[in-house]
């Protein structure tokens, strides 16, 4: 029988972390600013991480050796160094996109059980927020291929609906590992051609060297794509494309096959009974497609169908407004406070790369409903605060209770329409549209909580949007922030 005693345990190594006088590391995080006293015994006892760190780091004359992690903000870190001593992380009331950093840098720590505990309990407990963040989250998770849970969860999505990836803007920059990882899925559903002009598409851009025009390719070209798709043709399943497919889209690209294989494929077009020396891999099964399982959610909790009509014609700059059914745009959301957080560093994390968005914000305490639209991409990885010059910016209030009539301003100085913030203070500031409207929250980091954010007449926008000439100060209830995308016919 064996006395366990792990929770007293627990306690007194904590308090051992908060003992400032026998420690012999320190870490400093954020960018230097913000530093931890620990013990490298401990570090290097529970992490693989630290043991190689500290045995490569010199001493100083105090006998204590520094360790550097600027890209760590303070918050994670101190989560990190209470699972180290302790051996507990508290998830209460954290937000999903903190849990997922988390578990990032804890995988970047090599602290396997903790990466290993966040990932289940992610896509146990926030699926709904990982589907929110699709792209976002397949990106991230092939820097190093540690989160298998993740990448089958992810992948067991898009082989029922590619196009999330396949289609999304950001399609190229997809990992070579995660490309490869839905090749080999039998079960991906879509036509096999389909995903052979997707994998060309994909080697093209990973080489800017390349002509756009094949025709004026010649065979170092070709060689460079051979070499760059080298891992991923092999799961191509050739000998499933129709006739008129290999001769159209695959023969231009003839020379970055295998001869072998190149050979094969003419023959079975002549003659397919015939056997060929290549190896014919199966079909792709075909999934009976049902509705994706999603929770009833409607698409704001803030503006109407009237509200958007109103929006998609300031955007096409139409002098009356679009009826219902001829609204041209569908408005997809891709942050909302209530559900996502309302730190400023969230609408960073979340609206980076994102161009055509519109924002909306409730007011705290009035009827008021405040926005604007950035046809611009929002850049979050600017060191610091940049003007962007756009003619199509505007910014509005809209009708809304006692608010008999909504208000548009469009951008009356392009130079200075919109400002992506620099890096250092994302965590203070977010959308910012001239100096007329932005979100501001410099205590608290919650939008809801400081009243800092900012409605007023600078000049920068054409009139003021409150029927008041003086700057409104406000926090907010809620805010939404919509991709604008096209309606197809």
């Amino acid at each position: 029988m064996s006395l366990k005693f792990f929770d007293k345990l627990s306690q007194n190594f904590i308090e051992l972390l908060d003992d400032k006088d026998d420690y012999n590391v320190i870490i400093e995080v954020e960018n230097k600013e913000k530093s931890f006293m620990a013990h490298s015994n401990i570090l290097k006892y529970r992490s693989s991480y630290f043991r190689k760190e500290l045995e490569n780091i010199q001493p100083n004359k105090n006998n204590i050796k520094t360790i550097i992690k600027s890209s760590i903000s303070a918050q994670t870190f101190d989560v990190i160094l209470k699972y180290l001593y302790g051996g507990f992380v508290n998830l209460k009331n954290i937000e999903t996109r903190f849990i997922f950093d988390l578990m990032l840098i804890a995988n970047e720590l090599e602290l396997e059980e903790l990466t290993n505990k966040l990932e289940i309990h992610l896509i146990e407990t926030k699926a709904s927020w990982l589907k929110t963040h699709f792209s976002f989250i397949y990106h991230s998770i092939f820097i190093n291929n540690n989160f298998k849970n993740l990448e089958k969860f992810c992948n067991d999505i898009i082989v029922k609906y590619p196009n999330l990836i396949f289609e999304n803007s950001d399609f190229t920059s997809l990992p070579e590992s995660a490309l490869i990882s839905l090749l080999k899925r039998d079960d991906l559903q879509l036509e096999e051609i389909k995903i052979w002009d997707y994998v060309i598409k994909w080697g093209i851009t990973q080489d800017h060297t390349l002509p756009k025009n094949i025709v004026e390719w010649n065979k170092e070209n070709f060689l460079t794509l051979k070499t760059t798709l080298q891992q991923c043709l092999p799961y191509i399943r050739y000998f499933h494309i129709p006739s008129n497919a290999i001769l159209d889209k695959i023969r231009p690209f003839k020379k970055i096959l295998d001869k072998q294989l190149w050979e094969d494929l003419t023959q079975y077009l002549i003659s397919p009974d015939r056997p060929v020396n290549s190896i014919i891999l199966p079909a792709r099964s075909t999934l009976i497609q049902e509705l994706p399982t999603r929770e009833k959610e409607s698409f704001s909790t803030i503006i109407t169908n009237e509200h958007i009509s109103e929006i998609s014609s300031w955007i096409d700059r139409k002098s009356s407004t679009y009826s219902l059914g001829d609204i041209p745009y569908e408005f997809q959301l891709i942050l909302r406070g209530s559900r996502d957080g309302f730190a400023p560093q969230t609408f960073w994390d979340t609206c980076h790369g994102h161009s055509r968005t519109v924002v909306i914000m409730k007011v705290k305490g009035t009827d008021e409903i405040f926005g604007g639209y950035n046809p611009l991409a929002w850049d979050a990885n600017l060191n610091k605060n940049t003007w962007v010059e756009t003619n199509d910016s505007f910014i509005f209030s809209l009708k809304n209770g006692n608010i008999e009539n909504s208000i548009l301003s469009r951008v009356k100085m392009p130079k200075c329409a919109i400002s992506n913030i620099g890096k250092r203070f994302q965590k203070l500031q977010g959308p910012y549209f001239g100096n007329d409207l932005f979100m501001y929250s410099p205590s608290s980091f919650n939008f809801t909580l400081d009243k800092n954010s900012v409605c007023q007449n600078y000049g920068f926008y054409e009139k003021p949007i409150t029927t008041t000439t003086t700057t409104v100060y406000f926090s907010i209830v809620d805010y939404e922030i919509f991709k604008v995308i096209k309606k197809t016919k």
